[in-house]
């Protein structure tokens, strides 16, 4: 096991982190920001490096600065959280070539299931459903691609290989506006990405955001850990997770699980690792694959009892896996809402000193956060601040505890969407587990 670990990241996440080395008896060395001197995680690490000036550019996605930091600590592997240089295989692969242990997937690994279209084989490969598309890079014949689209049926979606987070992808409804669209979303990945590979694939109305958590050892095991519910989404940015989804039943699961057990060995996965569906009409289509520790990670934690960083270390370590699937269970519902630091009804950001805060409580109540009572909150990064979670035996109680909670919580001095998602809670639809991945969009939308 290592003795020391690196966490190269900021806010909950890092926090997260020290906690599981604590419990774990690991040293933790805190890499951070100038911006970011007074983090909670800063202040309780064995060590702290500032590793460069506030823009992330120059610290958190800083690859020489990390490594750096890491040598002269003596650290023995780095985390990455999520966001930044989590999914960076350039980095993993930086990380473990300067002799430190990547506390996630080989970089390999990475590359492969960062590249949709490679991804999206993979699974065909693995016999795990995805959308119906091009199977494949889109080329520049006019005749081959309008074809294509004809045969997958209108509307489609139009992606960039490299894209994510919402960015690089435009829904066709008609057979004339198809060209002009590969067009525009071409020379939009070639300058967001440096990368102009598109591919198509059907557009799906209604569907539900539906994400599988696994975690898989360098020993050829592998557990599926159930899945969650995100389709209360802003922008294709997650809102509102569950776990268990609603809806799906345990033969949906078991059959999903064997297969995305299967996928794991197939490509060799370490590591904890998000496959991500739509779930239309009772099928499920893979869209990508997230190779790091998901936001949401926390209501899985809930429901099953396993503490996912705890064990992404351990595999990093070179561990095996303590269970298989058969012990894996899921225990009642766990519900986690996002709460960042924004004007509930613009959703601009609003960073500023938190003059007063005051967590909540209660069964079945957890709060990820870093925030504490006169914390300056940046105006540099994410929104997020942190992540109150409610777990019950029923859906039901999970609900009411977690609209218990959000009464409870108080953050003075900035503004938050703790209103936003009061409203949500009491959503007749939400409560039904009635809602698609559009709906939070058309319910602002008509609200304004």
């Amino acid at each position: 096991m290592f003795e020391k670990i690196l966490i190269a990241n900021r806010g909950e996440i890092a926090l997260r982190v020290l906690r599981a080395c604590r419990e774990m008896g690991i040293a933790t060395v805190a890499a951070h920001s100038s911006a970011d001197r007074d983090l909670k995680h800063v202040r309780l690490a064995d060590e702290s490096v500032c590793i460069g000036p506030a823009a992330s550019g120059e610290s958190y996605l800083n690859i020489p600065a990390l490594i750096a930091a890491a040598e002269v600590t003596d650290a023995g592997a780095i985390h990455p959280g999520y966001g930044f240089l989590s999914e960076n295989a350039d980095f993993a692969e930086r990380v473990e070539s300067s002799g430190f242990a990547f506390i996630g997937p080989r970089a390999e690994t990475i590359r492969l299931m960062g590249d949709k279209v490679s991804a999206k084989q993979s699974m065909l490969e693995a016999n795990v459903p995805c959308v119906p598309g091009s199977g494949g890079a889109l080329g520049d014949d006019a005749d081959t691609n309008l074809a294509l689209a004809r045969e997958i049926g209108y509307p489609v979606i139009i992606k960039a290989a490299a894209g994510g987070g919402g960015r690089g992808m435009r829904v066709v409804h008609t057979e004339g506006a198809l060209l002009n669209a590969i067009s525009l979303t071409r020379n939009e990945a070639q300058q967001g990405f440096g990368n102009d590979t598109l591919y198509m694939e059907k557009y799906l109305e209604h569907p539900r955001h539906v994400e599988f958590q696994i975690l898989a050892d360098s020993h050829g095991n592998a557990v599926c850990l159930g899945e969650r519910d995100c389709s209360m989404q802003r922008r294709h940015q997650k809102v509102i997770e569950e776990a268990p989804a609603p809806g799906i039943t345990d033969d949906q699961r078991q059959a999903m699980a064997e297969r995305l057990i299967r996928a794991c060995q197939e490509i060799g996965y370490r590591g904890a690792g998000t496959f991500e569906f739509l779930y239309e009409n009772g099928g499920f289509y893979f869209i990508e694959m997230n190779t790091r520790l998901q936001v949401e990670h926390t209501v899985t934690e809930q429901v099953t009892g396993i503490d996912l960083v705890r064990e992404q270390i351990r595999i990093a370590a070179g561990e095996p896996l303590g269970y298989t699937q058969d012990d894996v269970r899921i225990t009642g519902h766990a519900i986690e809402c996002r709460i960042n630091a924004e004007d509930p009804r613009t959703f601009m950001p609003s960073p500023g000193t938190i003059q007063q805060y005051h967590a909540p409580g209660g069964p079945g109540i957890r709060m990820d956060t870093h925030i504490y009572n006169g914390y300056m909150v940046p105006p540099h990064y994410d929104s997020m601040i942190g992540k109150l979670i409610a777990h019950g035996n029923s859906r039901e109680i999970a609900l009411a505890r977690m609209r218990g909670a959000l009464g409870e919580i108080v953050v003075d001095g900035i503004q938050t969407n703790v209103a936003l998602h009061h409203d949500l809670m009491i959503d007749a639809n939400f409560q039904r587990g009635e809602t698609d991945i559009h709906y939070l969009e058309k319910k602002l939308k008509a609200q304004a």
